[in-house]
């Protein structure tokens, strides 16, 4: 291979970095292009894994999060955020973390629980730096907007919808700039506050005259609504006939059935009943082409509306009883929803726990309840770049039991063991801290000092050589004595390889043994 071809190679720095950009890319991506973001986090997160890089698969799980709940599925949406934010917590990631407690927001105020959703909302929040992206900060705030107003607070809701507003205005995001206006028109319009809602859509027209936007069909709604406020129903026909005409884009799974709601409401007010029936019948048939029960039960009741203007009270008090009966079991099922995610999102947490619970398993000795041989060659290699990262002393000690075997062979195997038990108690008192012990096997134990140089590992072992040797072995040996050999050798900046530095030790093991055993010998007495 030429040099030329080799360079051409990406190297696993160039692909995470590459990784790291793409996703930074979907999480500023506007909300309006959620259906384009599934494919690249999907593809992102594969990567991700193959690379070992976990907080960019996080990442990119969180973003598929998000469309699930977008696109209504909010079990797998709500399951997967909890699953980020354990991880984000463990790994103190406070920027994944407030994503993920916006995500939860939306999910816990999906599956009707509003005091759950302003709960995550203000924690994400409460997470925001001024470094981070302004649309996503944008979005923490507006996801907290929300929370406040369904929760009964529509003024600190407001505070920070404006506050969302003048981020995204002072960045030139004008896609963002819409988002919050939008909402902050819809807000308006609930509160009775016409003269406020016709401000804010008429600054939402001049951002469009200046940028070339095109109005979705969410916003057309909203501003079809603000329509209504005036009784000028020939301008809610106007807004919204694009829409039916297929020549907006929906950007929500419910938008189309919103924009044919609010026409059949503004078609009964100005008298024309049997278009609004029209719209009423299309919406019934799209509620149930995509599962919309809550809009279904909202159709009920202008349908009431709709049999009361036009004499067919009858009709109107059954339409208006099946209304009420659609409404209850739509609360049942959202009730059931809720449970059913929120038991996903306990079932995951609990697997979770066991795998916690399962991997330290494999990582004790059965006997002594000491880190093994596994966790140190593991856990020693990660020990060893900290130290050289800091420039740092490591020291590492080999303790072995003087004529063990003696133990076994005239006691019993069980008398073995209960020594053992002693030992590795005396042991793990001798590793404050940062510090470890571990038994490697039989009667051979390893203890390893971070941070601790030559001299000061020498006294720590002495001291634990003469507490082995002065402990009440009477009345589990008899007249048999428990000593050790302890050798020890120590890296002064973590330079070394792991297993020159367990040969050196082992060494000065064997000079101790050899010196009559029952003593400690480091590198300076070697």
């Amino acid at each position: 291979m030429t040099t030329e071809t080799a360079n051409c190679v990406p190297t696993e720095f160039d692909r995470l970095g590459a990784l790291e950009a793409a996703v930074a890319e979907l999480e500023s991506r506007a909300n309006s292009q959620f259906r384009t973001v599934r494919e690249p986090a999907t593809r992102i997160r594969r990567e991700a894994e193959e690379l070992g890089a976990e907080e960019l698969y996080q990442r990119a799980e969180l973003l598929i999060a998000s469309v699930d709940l977008r696109e209504g599925r909010v079990g797998e949406g709500g399951q997967s955020a909890h699953r980020v934010q354990a991880w984000a917590e463990r790994h103190d990631s406070s920027y994944l973390l407030a994503r993920a407690h916006r995500q939860l927001s939306v999910f816990y105020r999906y599956v009707g629980d509003a005091a759950d959703g302003l709960k995550h909302a203000v924690q994400g929040v409460a997470l925001l730096t001024d470094d981070w992206p302004v649309s996503i900060r944008a979005q923490q705030l507006m996801a907290l907007s929300v929370a406040l107003e369904e929760t009964g607070s529509p003024v600190d809701g407001e505070r920070r919808a404006r506050e969302a507003l003048a981020l995204a205005m002072a960045a030139g995001d004008h896609e963002t700039t819409l988002l919050a206006l939008n909402n902050m028109v819809y807000s308006a319009y609930e509160n009775n506050d016409e003269p406020a809602a016709r401000a804010m859509v008429a600054e939402m027209h001049e951002i469009q005259a200046r940028t070339g936007h095109r109005f979705g069909a969410n916003e057309l709604d909203t501003m079809a609504r603000v329509e209504l406020m005036g009784a000028h129903y020939d301008a809610v026909e106007d807004l919204l006939t694009p829409v039916m005409a297929d020549l907006v884009v929906a950007n929500e799974g419910d938008a189309v059935a919103e924009c044919l709601l609010t026409l059949a409401l503004a078609r009964r007010l100005a008298g024309r009943y049997p278009a609004a029936q029209a719209a009423l019948d299309a919406n019934l048939r799209i509620c149930g082409q995509r599962g919309l029960a809550a809009i279904r039960a909202r159709i009920r009741e202008e349908q009431a509306a709709l049999y009361a203007a036009t004499g067919r009270y009858a009709e109107a008090y059954e339409e208006h009883r099946a209304f009420h009966a659609d409404s209850a079991a739509l609360l049942s099922v959202q009730r059931d929803a809720r449970a059913r995610a929120l038991q996903a999102v306990f079932d995951a947490n609990e697997a979770r726990r066991a795998s916690e619970h399962f991997r330290e398993m494999a990582h004790r000795d059965a006997l002594t309840g000491l880190h093994n041989r596994r966790y140190v060659n593991e856990r020693l290699p990660a020990l060893l770049l900290e130290a050289a990262a800091e420039r740092r002393p490591i020291s590492i000690a080999i303790v072995d039991l003087d004529h063990f075997k003696r133990v076994n062979d005239t006691l019993s195997h069980a008398t073995g063991d209960t020594v053992l038990q002693h030992v590795a108690e005396m042991l793990a008192d001798a590793v404050p801290g940062p510090a470890l012990a571990a038994r490697m096997g039989g009667e051979e134990f390893m203890l390893v000092y971070p941070g601790i140089g030559p001299e000061e590992a020498a006294v720590r072992c002495e001291r634990l050589r003469l507490r082995i040797r002065a402990h009440a072995w009477g009345p589990i040996t008899g007249a048999l004595p428990v000593t050790t050999s302890i050798g020890i050798t120590t890296s002064m900046d973590g330079h070394g390889t792991l297993s020159s530095l367990l040969a050196q030790a082992d060494r000065n093991l064997y000079t101790a043994k050899r010196a009559g055993r029952d003593r400690v010998v480091g590198d300076i007495a070697a």
